[in-house]
């Protein structure tokens, strides 16, 4: 029989097979009559390196315990305030009279110590500085030794020499060249001048006298320290 005499029911159902026989990706078609290309297959991610965890940037600290906010130190200013000479000779003697009163800008036997030196004197470990309070006021420098009464006047044989020799024999540990730094009020405090002196007539070789005291140490914005500690108190 001739195709073109087929029934169109017949005709119908042979195109339809032969559709039927197509794979499906030759009969799918886009909206804009193009046959689409089979799906690329994508190769899998490869894996990276793992993210490492973000450090946080932490400001710069400070030198541990000294120097102002501003990490500028003490003032030269501030330090030749300390040694500024006031009309005062130095003397040898116990000063008698009033304990507030200008000082002297240096001590015979001893050395005048200002605050930077003061300062870096007490970063150093190694130099096993000890620091006396000669004021007994509510504020300290950091680790002062309570010296109060080695402020009196008097000679240097009385009984508050012999008793003085006894507490830096023991804070000493018997050292004679361990440094030792005497403070009290400021640079118009003579209690510190007294108890450095004794130490000096005791034969101690390294004698610092901090004359500009604890309102020198506050104004150069440096930390201050718990209540002193005398050595044998409890």
């Amino acid at each position: 029989m001739k195709p073109s005499s087929l029934p169109l029911n017949a005709a119908t159902g042979i195109v339809l097979s032969l559709m039927l026989a197509l794979p499906a990706a030759t009969r799918a078609q886009d909206s804009f009559g193009s046959t689409p290309r089979p799906p690329q297959q994508q190769p899998p991610p490869q894996p990276g390196p793992p993210p490492q965890p973000q450090q946080p940037q932490w400001p710069a600290p400070a030198q541990p315990g000294y120097g102002p906010a501003t990490g500028s130190g003490p003032s030269p200013a501030n330090a030749s305030q300390e040694a500024l000479d006031l009309g005062v000779a130095p003397t040898a003697q116990l000063h008698v009279g009033a304990m507030h009163g200008p000082t002297p800008n240096a001590i015979p036997g001893g050395r005048l110590v200002t605050t930077p030196e003061l300062a870096q004197l007490l970063r150093d470990a190694n130099a096993q500085a000890l620091v006396f309070d000669v004021l007994g006021g509510p504020k300290q420098l950091p680790n002062a030794i309570a010296a109060v009464p080695a402020s009196q006047p008097g000679n240097f044989q009385d009984q508050t020499q012999q008793q003085f020799g006894q507490f830096l024999q023991q804070a000493t540990q018997g050292r004679k060249d361990r440094p030792m730094v005497f403070y009290c009020q400021s640079t118009q405090c003579w209690m510190s001048y007294n108890a450095a002196l004794r130490a000096i007539n005791l034969g101690y070789t390294r004698v610092l006298w901090y004359r500009g005291g604890i309102e020198a140490w506050e104004q150069a914005g440096l930390p201050l320290g718990n209540a002193g500690y005398a050595p044998g108190r409890q």
